[in-house]
């Protein structure tokens, strides 16, 4: 009898093989199940995924992901392309092998990281995805944010003072560059402003964090 959800395991990610007939909603349950009665065999660890089998939405990877996150110890750290050339790309994402000197190269990670959700790499980052209150992104490089900032980053992990951070919504916790750290500034709830979106870019100058609306001059001044 074929199973609805199948786990393949590679050298450092998974691939989730999903049943196409299945009804979506029977088939979040049976990815639930399957997480958490193998939750003791995939252990603590990080781990990229790639699905297989059926299409998903977006909006479907990011709710399968948390499902996992919800039944066993497995920390999704990306989403990849299901293909045999991705394993070397699979191995550098999940193991950190790239040299200090690299940290301007970049990776992507599609989805919404929620509270409690850490994504540490050695590269420079891009979100496609929303950045919760209580979510963090660590990277040697920079960090760039397609969606909403409201939880915290940590750019130029290794002493980068190049290192930059931009948000499509800017509206952090905390953003540390380097050894230099700026927090949001505690309002009473009455005094605050509604937010209004704008692209905005964190950099260090002079042992400070400005956050500064993104055009094209400032983009004409970033160090790469």
């Amino acid at each position: 009898m074929k199973e609805s959800v199948v786990i393949k395991g590679t050298k450092s990610g998974i691939i989730l093989v999903l049943d196409d007939k299945l009804p979506y909603e029977q088939l979040k349950e049976a990815v639930a199940d399957k997480f958490h009665s193998s939750d003791e065999f995939l252990g603590n660890v990080s781990k990229a995924i790639s699905f297989q089998g059926r299409e998903l939405t977006d909006e479907q990877q990011e709710e399968i992901i948390s499902i996992i996150h919800e039944n066993c110890h497995l920390n999704i750290v990306c989403i990849t392309i299901d293909d045999p050339e991705k394993e070397a790309d699979f191995s550098r994402a999940i193991e950190n092998k790239y040299a200090v000197q690299d940290a301007n190269t970049g990776q992507f990670f599609k989805g919404t990281l929620r509270s409690g959700q850490v994504l540490d790499v050695e590269t420079s980052i891009i979100v496609i995805g929303d950045v919760k209150v209580g979510a963090k992104v660590v990277s040697k490089g920079n960090v760039i944010i397609l969606g909403t900032l409201e939880g915290t980053v940590y750019a130029g992990s290794t002493g980068n003072t190049n290192a930059f951070v931009i948000a499509l919504d800017m509206n952090p916790m905390q953003i540390k560059i380097a050894d230099v750290i700026a927090r949001a500034p505690d309002k009473p709830a009455r005094l605050k402003k509604r937010h209004k979106p704008e692209t905005k870019i964190a950099f260090l100058e002079d042992e400070n964090i400005y956050i500064e609306p993104l055009d094209k001059d400032v983009m004409n001044d970033i160090k790469l």
